[in-house]
Protein backbone atom coordinates (compact mmCIF):
# COMPACT_ATOMS: atom_id res chain seq x y z
CA UNK A 1 0.00 0.00 0.00
CA UNK A 2 2.97 2.33 0.55
CA UNK A 3 3.97 1.93 -3.10
CA UNK A 4 0.38 2.57 -4.21
CA UNK A 5 0.20 5.72 -2.05
CA UNK A 6 3.42 7.09 -3.55
CA UNK A 7 2.12 6.69 -7.09
CA UNK A 8 -1.26 8.21 -6.18
CA UNK A 9 0.53 11.22 -4.67
CA UNK A 10 2.54 11.56 -7.89
CA UNK A 11 -0.70 11.54 -9.90
CA UNK A 12 0.16 8.35 -11.82
CA UNK A 13 -2.36 5.94 -10.29
CA UNK A 14 -5.93 6.75 -9.27
CA UNK A 15 -7.74 3.52 -8.37
CA UNK A 16 -7.14 -0.10 -7.44
CA UNK A 17 -8.95 -3.43 -7.23
CA UNK A 18 -8.27 -6.62 -5.29
CA UNK A 19 -9.45 -9.93 -6.70
CA UNK A 20 -9.28 -13.35 -5.10
CA UNK A 21 -9.39 -15.83 -7.94
CA UNK A 22 -9.27 -19.61 -7.69
CA UNK A 23 -5.63 -19.82 -8.84
CA UNK A 24 -4.34 -16.33 -7.93
CA UNK A 25 -4.68 -13.24 -5.78
CA UNK A 26 -4.51 -10.05 -7.87
CA UNK A 27 -3.94 -6.40 -6.95
CA UNK A 28 -4.67 -4.19 -9.99
CA UNK A 29 -3.83 -0.50 -10.34
CA UNK A 30 -5.60 1.89 -12.68
CA UNK A 31 -4.95 5.33 -14.10
CA UNK A 32 -8.73 5.80 -14.34
CA UNK A 33 -11.38 3.50 -12.91
CA UNK A 34 -13.07 3.13 -16.29
CA UNK A 35 -9.95 1.75 -18.01
CA UNK A 36 -8.16 -1.58 -18.03
CA UNK A 37 -5.52 -1.90 -15.30
CA UNK A 38 -2.07 -0.42 -15.91
CA UNK A 39 -0.46 -3.17 -13.84
CA UNK A 40 -1.52 -6.31 -12.04
CA UNK A 41 0.50 -7.63 -9.13
CA UNK A 42 -0.30 -11.33 -8.94
CA UNK A 43 0.46 -14.12 -6.52
CA UNK A 44 0.13 -17.58 -8.06
CA UNK A 45 1.13 -20.22 -5.48
CA UNK A 46 1.24 -22.97 -8.15
CA UNK A 47 4.32 -21.26 -9.67
CA UNK A 48 6.14 -20.74 -6.35
CA UNK A 49 8.75 -23.48 -6.84
CA UNK A 50 9.37 -22.95 -10.54
CA UNK A 51 9.23 -19.29 -11.61
CA UNK A 52 8.23 -17.63 -8.38
CA UNK A 53 4.77 -16.97 -7.04
CA UNK A 54 4.88 -13.17 -7.57
CA UNK A 55 4.55 -11.35 -10.89
CA UNK A 56 3.92 -7.86 -12.23
CA UNK A 57 1.82 -8.03 -15.38
CA UNK A 58 1.61 -5.02 -17.72
CA UNK A 59 -1.32 -3.51 -19.57
CA UNK A 60 -1.01 -5.87 -22.53
CA UNK A 61 -0.82 -9.00 -20.39
CA UNK A 62 2.95 -9.31 -20.61
CA UNK A 63 4.82 -10.44 -17.50
CA UNK A 64 7.19 -7.57 -16.71
CA UNK A 65 8.85 -9.09 -13.64
CA UNK A 66 8.54 -12.41 -11.84
CA UNK A 67 10.16 -13.68 -8.68
CA UNK A 68 10.02 -15.55 -5.41
CA UNK A 69 9.92 -12.47 -3.14
CA UNK A 70 7.41 -9.61 -3.37
CA UNK A 71 9.99 -6.97 -2.42
CA UNK A 72 12.23 -7.95 -5.33
CA UNK A 73 9.36 -7.93 -7.82
CA UNK A 74 8.14 -4.50 -6.69
CA UNK A 75 11.59 -2.96 -7.19
CA UNK A 76 10.67 -2.46 -10.84
CA UNK A 77 8.50 0.44 -9.66
CA UNK A 78 11.44 2.27 -8.04
CA UNK A 79 11.87 5.85 -9.22
CA UNK A 80 13.65 6.21 -12.52
CA UNK A 81 13.11 2.62 -13.63
CA UNK A 82 9.60 2.89 -14.99
CA UNK A 83 7.68 5.60 -16.80
CA UNK A 84 4.11 5.66 -18.02
CA UNK A 85 3.82 6.74 -21.64
CA UNK A 86 0.54 8.16 -22.92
Amino acid sequence: MRLYGQHVAAGEWRDYAIDGLREAAVFSVFRRASEAPLYRIEKRPALARRQGAWAVVGHGGHVLKRGHELDQVLKMFDKGRLKIVD
